[in-house]
């Protein structure tokens, strides 16, 4: 996405001031998603607001998860903190996360209990299962209810709590509460960063529901695609060794991977070609 201004974009709003501040949010949301960046100066012209009213406003939205504060405006760029928004996050490194994904495909059985999370890696493999229907899906992630909720041999169960629409995801303590009454067969997840053998992830509340359905699984794959080990987050989720199997695309780099083995961990590359 070029980072180009707005000006020629949006046109003054009519009625500025009545606008209410979450209408307003919505919109810029809205803007910095459609074209990558936008300006504070663009933004207080376009809702005839002040440019502290504008900052306050991508404060809010960017502790939502809904965009990165930088210099002059905001972005919906992955940053080494901020990991894109939706759009962005479901396009990136697509090829690879289809390849990683048709190698998940292969480690599912018919019939299986299957826990996926709420990463756009994993909603790539939501995509092929019903291809090994029937099944049973338990997530967190709408994106993979509304990818698979219809199909008439696959049970989906979504798991409630608050709904954070950043992430369009369900996280929080009654998430956690909802998980720990299931057991599956396999989970699949994945990551924003891999430091030194551990998976790292920028929000408390999603580390808080993943950990929650690592404990209730036979099985654990992390399926990652090879940019996250290039990332740095912030709150420690697990050690890849807490996982049966990791699946990276061949784009991690050679020294990563001779890093990695002293971790023993039980990883495998997979081809994207």
């Amino acid at each position: 996405m070029s980072q180009q201004s707005t000006a020629s974009m949006s046109s003054p709003m009519p009625q500025q001031g009545a606008t209410h501040a979450w209408m307003r949010r919505d919109e810029i949301r809205r803007q910095v998603s459609e074209h990558g960046f936008v300006t504070v100066d663009d933004l207080a012209r376009t809702f005839g607001v002040s440019q502290m009213t504008i900052h306050r406003d991508l404060s809010d939205l960017e502790t939502k998860g809904y965009l990165r504060k930088v210099r002059g405006g905001a972005t919906s760029q992955a940053t080494h903190n901020f990991h894109g928004d939706m759009p962005h996050r479901l396009d990136a490194e697509r090829l690879a996360k289809q390849a990683l994904s048709q190698a998940a495909l292969a480690e599912i059985e018919t019939g299986q209990i299957v826990f996926i999370d709420d990463s756009t890696t994993c909603l790539h493999l939501a995509m092929l299962l019903p291809d090994v229907a029937p099944l049973t899906v338990v997530t967190n992630f709408l994106p993979v209810i509304q990818t698979v909720g219809n199909h008439p041999a696959i049970d989906t169960v979504g798991l409630g709590g608050s709904y954070a629409g950043a992430h369009q995801a369900f996280l929080g303590p009654a998430t956690v509460a909802a998980v720990e009454k299931l057991r599956g067969d396999v989970l699949f997840m994945s990551t924003t960063a891999v430091t030194d053998g551990k998976c790292f992830h920028q929000s408390p509340d999603t580390v808080m529901v993943k950990q929650a359905l690592m404990s209730v699984v036979s099985r654990r794959i992390l399926v990652v695609d090879h940019t996250k080990f290039d990332r740095r987050g912030m709150h420690h989720l697990a050690d890849l060794t807490d996982f049966d199997l990791i699946l990276v695309d061949d784009g991690i780099r050679p020294e990563t991977l001779d890093g990695l083995a002293a971790t023993r961990a039980n990883i495998r590359v997979v081809p994207v070609g």
